[in-house]
């Protein structure tokens, strides 16, 4: 079991950037995948980008491809979100979610269903 705490969201400009901390305490960290989800309101859950238990592969959605990198410091118990070229559209509440990968090493996890635990969120808005 793993618990997760996001920070680093805040307001930014249009094409300005944040980055996003998330935190794990509890289980082996470094046996878990870990996505990240945003959610807007009135919209769903949607995925942003995942990296496999290791680090070694990553999946991006098309809608931030090339503006988002995600990274891990499996030693650090953590994973970054670097956000660049932010537009309005990007402006949602930020999850941090993990998923146990034994049985499916160096997956990257696209769906809200397929994650186990969860953070409780930071804000990111971008304002024009």
């Amino acid at each position: 079991q793993v618990q997760l705490v996001e920070s680093g969201g805040g307001l930014v400009q249009t094409g300005g950037s944040l980055r996003l901390s998330c935190a794990a305490s509890g289980d082996t960290f470094s046996s878990y995948a870990v996505g990240w989800f945003r959610q807007a309101p009135g919209k769903e859950r949607e995925f942003v980008t995942a990296i496999s238990e290791s680090g070694g592969n990553t999946y991006y959605a098309d809608s931030v491809k090339g503006r988002f990198t995600i990274s891990r410091h499996n030693a650090k118990n953590t994973v970054c979100l670097q956000m660049d070229s932010l537009k309005p559209e990007d402006t949602a509440v930020y999850y941090c979610a993990a998923v146990w990968t034994y049985y499916r090493a160096g997956y990257c996890y696209t769906r809200v269903d397929e994650y186990t635990y969860w953070g409780q969120g930071t804000q990111v808005t971008v304002y024009s």
